[in-house]
């Protein structure tokens, strides 16, 4: 019989990360932990849920962005493990080159402060912007001090980014949303960011004071030990090695 105790709520937005977690859950039930697993459609509610005790982990965040929202809303949160690091890329459905984005061309772009400076850096790194020295992940549209081309940028949540990006020039891409989506194919992006960007990893993030549970580590450790998650991972990653890496695992 599984006691309260072997029960974990895990919160997820869908795509890769959701389909691995799905796929651990099943191996966790063979080891006595029984999981349901709670699909969010945004990035605001799976942390507002976990801070609150409505779930026990949720799967969605770099540390980064855990980082920034603890500082805008104080949440008691914190890293109890390490998953997936997937790739940013910059796609565009009308042009084959980066070079070929237009005077005056529309940017798709994440609104959140963590994911936009992400973006925002890959942007400069092919080099249609540059930013103000020194921001890093943390810049944001106000920090651009050279635009050439003068671009404009739409702001839309990071799920959301698949959906406009026909509408717009080039727009920063998330390969597992764009493989969720079906909409076009993840491997076509013009740029990607680099795969040694581990401080953008995938954290289980639970409540401060749970990050030692023994229940929640087993699960972790199921997960990252999990031959059916590594494969599952692949296939939700469009097959393709330089959209992810299992960053536990430092591949």
């Amino acid at each position: 019989m599984v006691s309260a105790a072997d029960k974990l709520r895990i919160g997820v937005v869908p795509g890769a990360y959701a389909d691995s977690i799905t796929v651990a859950a099943k191996e966790a039930k063979a080891s006595g932990i029984e999981v349901e697993v709670i699909e969010f459609t945004d990035w605001t509610t799976p942390n507002v849920a976990v801070n609150n005790g409505d779930i026990d982990i949720n799967y969605f965040q770099h540390q980064p962005f855990l980082d920034n929202a603890i500082k805008q809303q104080g949440y008691e949160l914190a890293s109890a493990g390490t998953g997936i690091l997937a790739n940013v890329g910059l796609y565009s459905l009308k042009h084959k080159a980066v070079d070929a984005v237009p005077q005056n061309g529309k940017v798709g772009i994440a609104s959140d402060p963590v994911n936009q400076g992400r973006g925002l850096l890959l942007l400069q790194k092919v080099g249609l912007i540059k930013l103000k020295p020194d921001v890093g992940y943390l810049g944001t549209i106000n920090d651009i001090v050279e635009n050439p081309k003068k671009l404009s940028f739409v702001e839309v949540e990071g799920p959301q980014l698949v959906r406009i990006t026909g509408d717009v020039d080039i727009a920063q891409g998330y390969p597992h949303f764009i493989v969720a989506a079906k909409a076009f194919d993840p491997s076509s992006g013009l740029a990607y960011s680099g795969i040694e960007d581990k401080q953008f990893s995938i954290q289980f993030v639970v409540k401060k004071d749970r990050v030692q549970d023994p229940v929640v580590q087993k699960f972790i450790a199921i997960y990252q030990n999990s031959e059916a998650v590594k494969a599952e991972t692949h296939r939700a990653f469009s097959n393709d090695d330089r959209l992810y890496t299992l960053a536990w695992r430092g591949q």
